[in-house]
């Protein structure tokens, strides 16, 4: 059930990239849902996923506190 929860989470954040204010939120939900294993593999894939889109690289602060 958690992988489902982690990829799901995966697929949001994707689609909501667009906008940071939006995407920050959706991060901050993903926080309080996922297992902290989990925020591990997140936190690792959103440093891959913002290599490119420095605008999303703030919301990273969340993640990292």
């Amino acid at each position: 059930m958690s992988k489902i929860m982690y990829d799901y989470t995966k697929s949001i954040l994707e689609r909501v990239s667009f906008d940071p204010l939006l995407f920050c939120k959706e991060l901050e939900k993903a926080i309080k849902t996922l297992l902290p294993y989990e925020m591990e593999q997140l936190r690792e894939w959103l440093l891959n996923f913002t290599i490119g889109k420095p605008e999303l690289k703030q919301c990273l602060l969340i993640v990292n506190s």
